[in-house]
């Protein structure tokens, strides 16, 4: 008897997009997966660099990239943002924002 993985949806944001095939761009899509991965180690196995994410929602609650899915959850990705400082709601380790430079 074949055991039945679990699935989690996932949806990636503005310029991520670039990483994924086009049939999954700009669109949720689910993944399978076995056991209780690290959320982290699916989206770099989708083939978004992880150096290239701001924000990391589990379920609408901001998560690491360390955090367990068991199934079932719903996964949104966001690249780092430019004009925001979303220091107070990311869980994810800081880094400097991009510089945007007016002309």
């Amino acid at each position: 008897m074949q055991t039945i993985g679990h699935t989690a949806e996932f949806r990636f944001y503005e310029e991520l997009n670039d990483h994924l095939p086009t049939k999954r761009r700009k669109r949720s899509f689910t993944v399978e997966f076995e056991g209780k991965p690290e959320v982290g180690k699916i989206i770099a196995a989708l083939g978004i660099p992880l150096a290239e994410v701001d924000l990391l929602l589990v379920d609408g609650e901001s998560a690491h990239f360390q955090r367990r899915l068991a199934g079932g959850e719903r996964v949104a990705v966001y690249p780092i943002f430019e004009r925001f400082d979303i220091s107070h709601l990311a869980c994810l380790p800081g880094r400097p924002l991009c510089r945007v430079f007016h002309h």
